[in-house]
């Protein structure tokens, strides 16, 4: 069930997407400001209880089972904002996005409840507290993705402020850690956590008295409105002619509210632009028609998948282990924690300048390009993460923020472009929880790192890289040969009708004509 945006008042929508901007920004991605928050965690002695004797007798500043600890805490969060994608677009299709909102609040407060009081309880509460506060993001900014249609001219512009926030999100634990040491270690995270709940309340109470029980429409079924009869079981009781009278008078009244959103010749100017879009990608249909699980067989999934597997591993065990790899890296404590202090800040950052730029390339160039330019960034970065220079890693730093944001939204663009919006849900939803799933080996490579490499990172890094290299190039080389493919069986397709358009007909004699 969804709402045309002309059914609700323009001030109330304006409403909607300002309380949905505040709240992603205040929860959605707060789990990925891991880097700064781990700081605060370390200096309260979390897990320093999984030191060895030794350890602690020469007062190493994060010993193994710590850092092990505190990274599979992240970990943990990191599986389960990807894994819960499924049941998320499964509720928020069934239930709408207002159920979706109320029950990521009811998560992300019992994650704030359980941070705050774990170092009371008798069980291990760090891990299911970060786990609610990840369950909790998904839920509440995958419900506001609707909110782009409340103004379809300007869709672009409000789904670039909502990534923008959940981007920006990742900042809050930034906050926090300046604030924490400023005050001298005094403002501990029980504290925090228990004024931060208003947070959760706010999300709340915003869902049951401003934010649509519905998705609104998008642009093509606005369209679709206007083009199909205005049918009402209540016409039947009126003679046809009047009932003819009624149902165009209706779908003029529809047409004129939707011309308001879309401005004169919207739907048309929106067709024209689709259509251009699907002629650039190069790839746009490839399997659409199909059932979900053809194309979850095929190569277009198999490789995409396990690029991303890398990729998302990639991208987290960086997040987790940022400080450790750079102390090792430079060989020194002091320029990794400079290191990180920066990564802090420009991790929110980097999602608020890419995300507008993002939209347009997809827009303008190949599927080709797009995953080329991926592997080509990938590449680069992953150089860039093991060389011994501070300049290297403020770079290294830089390209990751930006490629980040790039990459999820490439590759929910590839799938959608691929296998078409039919499937969409359970084909990316499948890609994104196997990812997701496969995060789990990060703490098989901090194990590997401290115990095998001597606290080295290269050999892992070099791993990582080497593999998305590989199957990024596969990808490349496949996505090139089918959309070439497909540009000849088009062609083909073209001259066959063009000859079947103009196939001479005999009407004897000696005159000919041409079939129209």
């Amino acid at each position: 069930m969804t709402i045309g945006a002309f059914e609700v008042s323009k001030t109330r929508r304006k409403w909607q997407v300002a309380l949905a901007t505040i709240y992603c920004l205040l929860s959605a991605g707060v789990v990925f400001g891991y880097a700064a928050i781990k700081p605060v965690l370390i200096a309260e002695g979390v897990y320093r209880d999984r030191c060895t004797d030794d350890e602690i007798d020469r007062d190493v500043r994060v010993c193994f089972g710590q850092e092990l600890h505190l990274n599979f805490m992240f970990t943990c969060a990191a599986v389960a904002t990807n894994v819960c994608a499924l049941p998320v677009g499964t509720i928020l299709d069934k239930y709408g996005p207002r159920i979706s909102g109320m029950l990521g609040a009811v998560f992300f407060a019992a994650g704030c409840l359980l941070f705050a009081f774990a170092w009371e309880l008798p069980f291990d509460a760090y891990i299911p507290a970060y786990l609610f506060l990840a369950l909790g993001g998904p839920f509440v900014f995958i419900s506001s993705f609707q909110l782009s249609n409340t103004f379809p001219t300007s869709s672009g512009l409000i789904l670039s402020l909502l990534t923008g926030a959940f981007d920006a999100s990742s900042a809050i634990f930034l906050i926090y850690r300046l604030i924490y040491f400023a005050s001298g270690e005094t403002f501990w995270p029980k504290k925090f956590f228990l004024v931060y709940l208003i947070v959760p309340v706010f999300t709340f109470l915003s869902q049951v008295f401003v934010m649509p029980r519905e998705s609104y429409k998008t642009v093509g079924e606005l369209v679709h409105m206007v083009e199909e009869d205005q049918y009402h079981s209540s016409d039947e009781e009126l003679p046809a002619e009047v009932r003819h009278s009624v149902q165009e008078e209706r779908r003029a009244s529809v047409a004129s509210e939707i011309d308001l959103l879309l401005g004169p010749k919207g739907g048309e100017r929106h067709q024209k632009r689709e259509t251009a879009k699907k002629h650039i990608s190069g790839v746009w249909g490839a399997l659409h028609g199909k059932t979900a699980r053809e194309q979850i067989t095929s190569w277009w999934f198999v490789l995409i998948t396990a690029f991303t597997v890398i990729q998302m591993t990639r991208i987290n065990y960086f997040v987790a282990t940022i400080r450790p790899q750079y102390t090792y890296l430079l060989g020194s404590y002091e320029d990794a924690v400079e290191i990180n202090n920066f990564f802090d800040i420009a991790l929110p950052m980097g999602g608020l300048v890419a995300v507008p730029f993002i939209g347009a390339l997809l827009d303008r160039t190949s599927t080709t390009f797009i995953i080329g330019l991926l592997v080509t960034a990938a590449t680069v970065i992953g150089i860039l993460g093991i060389l011994p220079y501070k300049w290297a890693a403020y770079l290294n730093v830089i390209l990751f923020v930006v490629y980040r944001p790039l990459y999820y939204t490439t590759v929910s663009d590839y799938a959608a472009k691929v296998f078409g919006f039919v499937t969409f849900g359970k084909v990316y939803g499948t890609i994104i929880c196997l990812a997701g799933l496969f995060n789990f080996v990060q703490s098989g490579l901090d194990a590997l790192t401290y115990t095998v490499f001597g606290k080295n990172p290269v050999p892992v890094n070099v791993i990582l890289q080497v593999s998305a290299m590989l199957v990024g190039t596969a990808l490349v080389a496949y996505i090139n040969f089918q959309s070439k493919k497909m540009k000849r069986d088009e062609l083909v397709r073209e001259a066959e009708s063009a000859e079947e358009t103009a196939m001479p007909v005999h009407l004897g004699f000696g005159e000919s004509s041409y079939t129209q």
